[in-house]
C-alpha cells in the first residue's frame, strides 16, 4: 500500500526553516551602575587558583590600559562606573566583583577564603558606608561576593566547591529574601561561579554556562531551570568566556572567546570583545573586574 503524503509538509518545513533562520530582534540595554578598582598594584606573587603563576611576569602598564579600556566601554554604553581606591598591599583588589553582593540596595559583604585577600572585604565595606549604603551585613560564613553569587529575576544562583561555603547560601537567602540555588563546581579552573556562568538577561532569567564546570546534579538543575540557556563549549570556557557582563543587550566578554560571538548574535545580543590578557594572569576577566550595584529603596542614587 502506497503511503499517503501530505502536500503541505514541504511548505511547512520550508516555512519553519525560514523562521528558525530569521535573525533575532535586537534587545534593549538597561543602564547599570558598577563598582571597579584600578589595577594600580596588580601583580601575581602567589597562587590561589590554577590561572596564577608567579613565575610569569605581569606587564602592569598594559594591565592598567586593559582595565581602563573596559571602564571606558562601560561609560560609552551609558553605564555608571564608581571607583574603589586600590591599596598597595592588596594586588587582587582589581577583581572588585569578589568584594560584596548588592541586591535591592542591600549589601552582603565578602569573607574571603584565602588570607591574602582578607583585607579586601573591609575595604569594600568602608566604600559602601562612605557612599550612603545603610544595610550592610558582615557575613558569618565564607563567600566571595559575585564571584559565587549570580542574580536573576527569580533566583540567586550560588556556587560552592572551591571558595564560598555552602553555609553562605542560607545566610544570603535570609538576608536578601530570595531563593538561593546551590550549584556545585567540580573543575578547579572554574573555581568561582562567574568563571562558568553568566547572566545574560536578569529580567528574563536568561543565562549562558559551561556544563563541564558543574557536577551532574547541578547540570540537571540548570537544565531544568534554564532550558533555553546558551551552552558554552570548552574552548570558550577555557578562555574565561563566561566571565562576562551583560546589560541585556551588550555582552562584554574576553576577546579570545570567539565561539560565543555568533551564538550571542543569534539571540539578539551584541557581543563586545575586550582584551584583558594581563589580568587573566590573576585568574579573572571582565566580570571579575565588575561588581554590580543593584538599586533598591535603600540604595543611594547614582
Amino acid at each position: 500500500m502506497k503511503a499517503r503524503t501530505d502536500p503541505c509538509a514541504s511548505h511547512r518545513s520550508a516555512a519553519q526553516a525560514a523562521v528558525r533562520e530569521e535573525p533575532a530582534l535586537p534587545r534593549d540595554a538597561t543602564p547599570h551602575r558598577y563598582l571597579m578598582c584600578a589595577p594600580a598594584h596588580f601583580q601575581v606573587t602567589y597562587s590561589i587558583n590554577p590561572w596564577m603563576d608567579p613565575s610569569k611576569p605581569v606587564d602592569l602598564p598594559l594591565a592598567v590600559t586593559e582595565w581602563e579600556t573596559l571602564r571606558d566601554r562601560y561609560r560609552a554604553l551609558g553605564h555608571t562606573v564608581e571607583l574603589l581606591t586600590p591599596r598597595p598591599d592588596l594586588p587582587d583588589m582589581v577583581f572588585a566583583a569578589n568584594g560584596a553582593t548588592v541586591v535591592d540596595g542591600r549589601v552582603l559583604g565578602a569573607r574571603f577564603a584565602y588570607r591574602e585577600r582578607y583585607a579586601e572585604a573591609e575595604a569594600h565595606r568602608e566604600w559602601f558606608r562612605a557612599n550612603g549604603f545603610t544595610e550592610i551585613r558582615e557575613p558569618d560564613h565564607v563567600n566571595e561576593g559575585e564571584g559565587d553569587f549570580a542574580v536573576t529575576a527569580s533566583y540567586l544562583l550560588a556556587g560552592r566547591g572551591f571558595r564560598s561555603s555552602p553555609l553562605s547560601h542560607g545566610e544570603a537567602q535570609e538576608f536578601f529574601g530570595r531563593p538561593v540555588i546551590g550549584l556545585d563546581l567540580v573543575d578547579p579552573r572554574y573555581y568561582h561561579l562567574d568563571t562558568a556562568l553568566c547572566v545574560l538577561d536578569d529580567a528574563a532569567d536568561e543565562i549562558m554556562y559551561y556544563p563541564g564546570a558543574f557536577s551532574p546534579g547541578s547540570r540537571s538543575v540548570l537544565a531544568r531551570l534554564f532550558p533555553d540557556a546558551l551552552i558554552a563549549q570548552e574552548a570558550d570556557a577555557a578562555a574565561l568566556g563566561l566571565n562576562a557582563v551583560s546589560d541585556g543587550r551588550h555582552v562584554l566578554l574576553p576577546q579570545e572567546a570567539v565561539g560565543l560571538l555568533d551564538p550571542l548574535r543569534d539571540r539578539g545580543f551584541e557581543p563586545v570583545p575586550v582584551g584583558l590578557g594581563e589580568l587573566l594572569k590573576g585568574g579573572g576577566s571582565v566580570k571579575c573586574c565588575t561588581q554590580e550595584l543593584r538599586a533598591g529603596e535603600s540604595a543611594p542614587p547614582s
